[in-house]
């Protein structure tokens, strides 16, 4: 049997993440979206660790960079996208640089690099040891 390999998507903006969720679709990977950092790590403490994570930048609470950050301490071989809009430059390059964040996606996105984006970070993931994802 073959494993669907998983995305977590947390982004504050409903729309982004039905656009997001539609984009992966064809893709064949199993999906899941939160709208806050807060439900995605509650979320994170009762299900498998997500292989990619994608996060927005601007979010209320607690930026994509802090919330990769936690995400880290729960999921160290989680890698971490950031999609954003409007980003500290100082942040992103700072979180890159400690391992938050495996890459930063500025918004608009180009479909087609965004997808590529993450089937390397799948890569990536299973380059670490975890187990093969299609």
């Amino acid at each position: 049997m073959t494993t669907k390999a998983r995305i977590l998507i947390v982004d504050d903006e409903a729309h982004i993440l039905s656009t997001l969720k539609r984009l992966f679709r064809p893709c064949g990977y199993e999906t899941t979206t939160c709208s806050s950092a807060r439900e995605a790590l509650k979320l994170m403490e009762t299900t498998e660790p997500f292989p990619v994570i994608i996060s927005d930048f601007r979010m209320p609470e607690m930026n994509g960079v802090e919330f990769l950050a936690a995400v880290r301490l729960q999921s160290p071989d989680s890698v971490g996208l950031v999609l954003s809009g409007y980003a500290d430059a100082g942040s992103i390059v700072s979180a890159t640089n400690q391992g938050h964040i495996y890459k930063f996606i500025p918004k608009p996105w180009d479909d087609a690099v965004l997808i590529a984006t993450v089937a390397e970070a799948l890569t990536f993931h299973t380059s670490k040891g975890e187990t093969p994802l299609p």
